[in-house]
């Protein structure tokens, strides 16, 4: 049986509603996710939240895959399009095209010439950055990191947030702007950057 087969029925099984199924595609591709999004992206912190958000979103659009494309390649151009999204949301300008083709996300291989993200001090930096969010989340008023939680947590669009805390939209979005300013603050002395800069 070939990896694409096997791929195909874990897809199946989720599809099914078995979500330990998709536990096993994240562990088979997580690695190859994180490498080729550290090729885009060079903070490891940020390479952990785009490749979270990318499973995400596969899991969420799983239903509609129908397996015209191997999963992996289906993941791959996921992982590429929240990739560039997320640059552009910082700022940063995306890259028009990777090293690697799309056509060629079945044969992308671990490959030596990609940095390893699980050096000690990368793992240490990621865990302080972690370490960090958790406690400015944590210090947030009760309004504000129910938002936050509901926007970046729960993955919900203003209109739901708004709904469920029973508020207009732009109380929403001011909740969520001073919970992000409040986390960026938090995160300044960790990341070593200035106030004009949020990250």
């Amino acid at each position: 049986m070939s990896d694409r087969d096997i791929d195909q029925q874990l897809v199946e099984r989720v599809q099914r509603g078995d979500k330990a199924a998709f536990d096993l595609l994240v562990s088979k591709y997580q690695r190859k996710i994180f490498r080729l999004l550290s090729r885009l992206i060079r903070d490891a912190a940020e390479v952990e939240d785009v490749a979270q958000e990318a499973f995400i979103k596969a899991y969420r659009a799983l239903p509609n895959f129908r397996g015209d494309s191997a999963f992996y390649t289906w993941l791959y151009r996921i992982a590429i399009n929240t990739a560039k999204n997320h640059l552009v949301s910082q700022g940063r300008r995306a890259p028009t095209s990777t090293e690697t083709e799309i056509e060629d996300a079945e044969t992308f291989d671990d490959g030596e010439h990609l940095r390893d993200l699980n050096t000690p001090e990368a793992m240490l930096a990621s865990r302080q950055v972690a370490d960090a969010v958790n406690r400015a989340v944590e210090r947030l008023p009760e309004d504000l990191r129910t938002a936050v939680v509901l926007r970046e947590l729960e993955g919900l669009s203003y209109e739901e947030i708004a709904e469920t805390m029973n508020c207009p939209i732009g109380t929403v979005r001011s909740r969520i702007f001073r919970a992000r300013e409040a986390i960026a603050e938090e995160l300044r002395p960790v990341l070593s950057t200035t106030k004009d800069k949020r990250w």
